[in-house]
């Protein structure tokens, strides 16, 4: 091998140059870090805020989910005629649903008007009640089938059948998040998952960083809430430094194999839960709000579930679930009187505080409150039927015809009714509003057009309605 004498030149190192060759490449690691940071590097940082088509009216989404199905006309639209029909078949024909169902079934719970506007609300939801001059209630909402695993992945996420990115996934791919300390999109269900689990929060062809963090609101201990949020045997700059070797070594890997979404989704993982440590304690710590603000709230699951979900929003998360618990609990084929009051007891005080606690912070204008579940409810009678329930006639069984949906903040016409279902309750005949519909309005607060928010995959371009949704232009304020 030939000797080369060194030449000024080979004597002068650029600056990018030194970062990488000084201190083990930590230098230029640490500059890769910084500039993910700045506006323009979503490609870096996918999280980053970014700005919607047009100004926007909401900010960020709450979910609130009912899953299993709450009963429309047990709680916001009361039908007398089926206290007319009590008992008696209706005198038109009872629409297919999963079950049979029989006689009209009037409502247990008795309808009281609320607030200026008098709109009527079931005792099931009193202190909800109290609010109802901030809230749309859309009484003419309808889905496609009456199963619960594909009406909940077309509420959640805009397809019955197939794997689509999430509401969520699609909002924080469009907007990021203010808040790069924690996850955009938090999705909290006691004790579990809902039916088709992860499913609802997926990020589907989007990278993963978008999908939903689920957390188990059933726990108060910050471990158990996020697993793995503290190291109790690394300090934090330890954990910097193994993390920054680790993303060099993931950094290579990708140069050498081409951009992989799946590691990138990892990288930007570990970055996170490092970020997370610090914020993420203070956000679901309760215990640091005034009594009187956890005493509004009340003591159940659920409201300290709507109390951190207060938390998070003022601390810059984009898009938060709050789910009822696993499973499907309003799902009430028998016993419909007793188990909706229990579950209505558990969440209708927190809904309520969550909407006056953000009201009086100046926050419920650009935060959209959605509340649903997958579907409705029928106004019959569910049949006794073998191996599907207890075998009494006492509840009602799923309606995907016509449902509620009640919306808040966030742009939208408080005070207001839109739409409406048959005399019965079972499905909607006046301005009917279909799920892809209600995205397409929401995207819209959020001030996307949905035609326009996609997204290149397998050759075409997608977007959270597919090619369906019209916008909800009575809703809006």
């Amino acid at each position: 091998m030939g000797y080369h004498p060194l030449t000024p030149d080979d004597c002068v190192l650029n600056r990018r140059d030194f970062l990488k060759r000084t201190g083990l490449g930590f230098g230029a690691m640490g500059l890769a870090s910084i500039l993910a940071q700045q506006p323009g590097n979503a490609a870096m940082n996918p999280m980053l805020p970014k700005g919607p088509h047009f100004a926007a009216k909401a900010k960020r989404v709450v979910h609130i989910f009912h899953n299993g199905g709450l009963s429309q006309v047990d709680s916001f639209d009361p039908k007398p005629a089926l206290q007319t029909y009590a008992g008696q078949n209706l005198p038109t024909q009872n629409l297919r649903t999963e079950r049979p169902t029989g006689a009209a079934l009037p409502s247990p719970y008795a309808f009281k008007q609320y607030g200026q506007s008098g709109i009527p609300v079931s005792d099931l939801f009193p202190h909800l009640g109290e609010c109802v001059d901030d809230m749309c209630i859309v009484r003419s909402m309808y889905a496609d089938v009456p199963n619960h695993e594909p009406s909940l992945l077309l509420m959640n996420c805009g397809d019955a059948r197939l794997i689509r990115p999430s509401v969520g996934s699609w909002v924080t791919y469009g907007l990021g998040t203010e808040n790069q300390n924690l996850p955009g999109f938090i999705s909290m269900c006691p004790n579990g998952y809902p039916i088709q689990e992860s499913q609802n929060w997926q990020a589907g062809f989007l990278p993963g960083t978008f999908q939903g963090t689920y957390v188990n609101t059933a726990h108060t201990e910050l471990e158990k809430l996020i697993e793995n949020i503290e190291n109790h045997y690394v300090a934090n700059k330890s954990q910097r430094e193994q993390l920054d070797l680790l993303h060099e070594l993931n950094f290579r890997h990708e140069e050498a194999r081409g951009k992989s979404d799946d590691l990138e989704s990892r990288i930007q993982s570990f970055e996170l839960a490092y970020r997370m440590q610090m914020d993420a304690s203070d956000a679901f710590d309760i215990s640091k709000e005034p009594e009187h603000i956890r005493t509004m709230y009340g003591d159940s699951v659920q409201s300290r579930q709507l109390l951190i979900t207060r938390r998070l929003l003022e601390r810059g998360v984009r898009f938060v679930q709050v789910w009822h618990g696993d499973g499907q609990p309003w799902d009430s084929h028998d016993d419909l009187e007793v188990n909706h009051k229990r579950l209505a007891m558990e969440c209708d005080r927190g809904m309520a505080a969550l909407l006056k606690d953000l009201k009086q912070r100046g926050m419920l204008e650009d935060t959209l409150v959605v509340c649903s579940g997958e579907f409705g409810r029928t106004p019959t009678v569910e049949l006794p039927t073998p191996g599907a329930n207890a075998g009494k006639v006492n509840g009602r069984d799923h309606n995907h015809y016509g449902f509620t949906v009640w919306l808040a903040g966030g742009g939208v016409k408080g005070g207001s009714i839109y739409g409406a279902t048959d005399e019965f309750g079972f499905q909607a005949v006046e301005n009917r509003v279909h799920v892809h519909d209600l995205h397409a309005t929401m995207l819209h607060l959020l001030g996307f057009d949905h035609e326009k928010l996609t997204y290149r995959y397998a050759g075409r371009d997608f977007r959270l309605t597919d090619v369906h949704g019209e916008l909800v232009h009575g809703i809006m304020a």
